[in-house]
């Protein structure tokens, strides 16, 4: 891997890294998140520990420092991975911010689900297809009330989306990582598909917290 893009891909994944959820509750309520509810550091289980601020100072800021590190890709494009697609380079920082997300170092590698830091990602990246993937989200969540469905249906809607709504040229490592960041999501939440299966999965706001997060 050439050295410019070795850079990027380490700062992308650095940014990600930072565990928005664990460090807002350990600074405002003096708790360890990882020992509440789902044990998650995600938006949705500091929403369901009852800290309803932070949950979604929690989600803004997983989406915000993924847009931080695909504008920063971006930006730095020119200087370390000259003559690269700047999609490419922008997929690349995704790629590597959103692993940063679920497998922080600072966590031991245990860290969230993706989807705000996915969200934020692609919303630089590929704002059309992240704004109709976060549509298919709201409108899932409405119907179902599951947030973990809501967000497995979302990200299987996004690559489509891409495909889509991006207009111009979309380089196939471009391509393949919108395709790769969606299934990591999917993955991520295997243990909510089986409940879902179950149909033992908490809904969103039914008054029960749940035990394992979306």
């Amino acid at each position: 891997m050439p050295f410019g893009s070795f850079l990027i891909a380490v700062a992308a994944y650095l940014l990600g890294s930072i565990p928005s959820g664990f460090l807002l509750m350990r600074i405002f309520r003096k708790q360890d998140i990882r020992t509440i509810g789902s044990g998650n550091i995600g938006a949705t289980n500091v929403l369901r520990s009852g800290a309803r601020g932070l949950g979604a100072a929690t989600f803004f800021c997983d989406m915000l420092k993924g847009c931080a590190a695909v504008w920063l890709g971006a930006l730095a494009a020119p200087y370390l991975m000259a003559g690269a697609p700047v999609r490419s380079v922008e997929a690349l920082a995704a790629l590597c911010a959103v692993l940063g997300h679920m497998f922080p170092v600072w966590l031991g590698f245990k860290g969230g689900k993706g989807v705000a830091t996915g969200f934020g990602v692609f919303l630089v990246a590929a704002p059309l297809g992240a704004l109709s993937a976060i549509g298919v989200f709201f409108v899932v969540l409405a119907l179902s009330r599951y947030v973990s469905l809501a967000s497995i249906l979302g990200s299987a809607s996004f690559p489509f989306f891409v495909w889509l709504l991006v207009h111009g040229d979309k380089p196939v490592f471009f391509l393949v990582v919108q395709a790769a960041v969606a299934l990591l999501v999917i993955l991520k939440h295997h243990q909510n598909v089986g409940r879902l299966l179950k149909g033992t999965e908490s809904r969103f706001g039914a008054g029960k917290r749940a035990k394992e997060s979306a």
